[in-house]
């Protein structure tokens, strides 16, 4: 519910605690539940919004994000299935007295499930529950080289109560931030509905030549004074194992970032690839021999 002001929602303000926010909450929920207005579908929407913003502002973490970068921010940060993760919707209709089912109902019930990308979808007549297990998030370290080209891995993970191993593939561009999604990996839902899913997490390996940011590949490249001052070419490792030569212009600073287009990271979904940019490095002599001190007070009498 993009640009929705869950505040405003629960009829709270900005300051209010925990115990108002479950006080306001409890309130419109026994307004709007299903089985207190049934067949409406303008309540049905309206039990979605205020759980919506209920999953929200019950926890401190989401919370802080919501006020720091308000309604537009967060929604770009959390999915709707993020934002119900962890949110155990059994507990608290148990405690509002929503049935002795968990959420269970004396008529029409409520379903909750993530599928479609929806937080939950209201059913009829059937009085069935289904609460999504929750979500697993697996780090998986990656090297530079293995998200440029892809690769195969076997995870060893808990699932139900035991050790599993699963092969997966990792595509090309899974860079740090991307996630995998294994489909009823996850944990067993409390109350008989699908378990929840594995999400394969990129840890970005230290490597000992390159860096990345998104997709784009960083390199260091040392050169020396002079050829800073006059100008030269190098030879830049590329991921392939070939290399290319880059020319350094006359006068080039430190920390100069030159642009090798299309020689970064590929994007995981879609076309295109990252750039690659080489960042030039220039140590200056901590000591100088006689020579080369008669050279530099040469070179300052010029004006140089």
């Amino acid at each position: 519910m993009a640009g929705s002001n869950y505040y405003k929602i629960l009829g709270v303000e900005k300051t209010a605690s925990d115990s108002d926010l479950k006080k306001a909450y409890r309130k419109l929920a026994m307004k709007y539940h299903p089985d207190h207005a049934k067949g409406d579908k303008s309540a049905e929407e309206k039990f979605k919004e205020i759980s919506e913003a209920y999953a929200v502002l019950s926890d401190s973490e989401k919370r802080r994000q919501y006020d720091q970068f308000g309604s537009a921010g967060f929604q770009q940060r959390y999915s709707q299935e993020d934002i119900f993760r962890n949110f155990d919707f059994s507990d608290i209709f148990r405690e509002f007295g929503f049935g002795s089912n968990a959420f269970g109902g004396r008529s029409g019930g409520v379903k909750f499930s993530f599928s479609g990308g929806a937080p939950f979808g209201f059913g009829g007549g059937s009085g069935q529950q289904q609460v999504k297990g929750s979500d697993l998030v697996y780090e998986l370290g990656l090297t530079i080289q293995e998200i440029a080209t892809g690769t195969q891995k076997t995870i060893t993970f808990q699932h139900e109560g035991r050790t599993e191993n699963l092969t997966v593939k990792i595509p090309k561009g899974m860079v740090a931030g991307k996630k995998l999604r294994i489909a009823g990996k996850g944990e067993q839902s409390p109350v008989g509905g699908p378990p929840g899913d594995l999400y394969i997490q990129s840890n970005v390996l230290n490597d000992p030549r390159y860096y990345l940011d998104g997709n784009d590949l960083y390199i260091d490249q040392t050169i020396k004074l002079t050829e800073a001052l006059l100008g030269t070419t190098v030879s830049v490792p590329l991921l392939d194992g070939n290399s290319l030569n880059l020319k350094v212009p006359p006068g080039t600073k430190p920390k100069t970032k030159m642009r090798i287009p299309g020689r970064g990271i590929p994007h995981m979904k879609g076309t295109g690839t990252g750039d690659l940019f080489v960042r030039i490095l220039i140590p200056l002599p901590t000591k100088l021999k006689k020579e080369q001190q008669k050279i530099v007070q040469e070179l300052a009498d010029t004006g140089l």
